[in-house]
């Protein structure tokens, strides 16, 4: 019920960016998943710590056991196809969330494109979709930095002759304490999905 309010005009935004973004067709293709990789999987993984710099060109430091509920994805920002779609579930997410007056979440979105994902560009990306910047981050970084955030993941990155890039569609939930609970890979995940695994975590500050 909270989602259909959205939905039409969430796909709407993502369709005009897929449109608007795309180059050659097909040109961003998912890495292929290692074994195991497909789906829905329940983790007990320790997320990364690491500083990079948001959309307001700040740094920005993600201390994963800091007590909030945290959800992850990657994407870079002339991606024509599944990226936007992933920010529009993403932007749903955050309405519902705020919808239940929940503010013991934090949404982040790393770029795969340092060399063209600068702060501006991220956040000319992210208000196109509308979002709240005080829960909200999109974070970029030097290709070194990125590839700590990336390799802390284990997301594989692969920049394409024509400009695209090669990514693991990696979604993730963590939670206060800094586990990673829930990776989602591939784009079939739905926004409720994801809500009633976050319903069932609760924020916890470290003792």
């Amino acid at each position: 019920m909270i989602f259909r309010s959205h939905r039409i005009s969430l796909w709407l935004i993502a369709s005009c960016l897929s449109v608007a973004l795309a180059s050659p067709v097909l040109a961003h293709i998912p890495l292929p998943p290692k074994k195991g990789e497909i789906g829905r999987r329940e983790s007990s993984t320790q997320a990364p710590s690491f500083t990079l710099t948001n959309q307001n060109g700040a740094r920005f430091s993600f201390d994963p056991a800091g007590g909030k509920i945290v959800l992850v994805t990657f994407v870079y920002t002339t991606c024509p196809d599944v990226c936007p779609l992933f920010t529009a579930k993403f932007a749903s997410i955050q309405r519902a969330l705020d919808q239940d007056k929940r503010e013991d979440y934090l949404l982040l979105t790393i770029s795969t494109d340092p060399a063209r994902d600068t702060p501006e560009k991220m956040k000319a990306y992210a208000e196109a979709f509308k979002v709240d910047f005080r829960r909200w981050h999109f974070l970029t970084g030097s290709p070194k930095e990125l590839a700590e955030v990336w390799k802390g993941f284990g997301v594989n990155v692969r920049e394409l002759n024509n400009g695209q890039v090669q990514h693991t569609n990696l979604t993730t939930l963590i939670d206060g304490m800094g586990i990673r609970r829930v990776d989602y890979y591939g784009d079939k995940w739905q926004e409720k999905e994801i809500l009633r695994d976050l319903g069932r975590l609760r924020s916890s500050r470290p003792r």
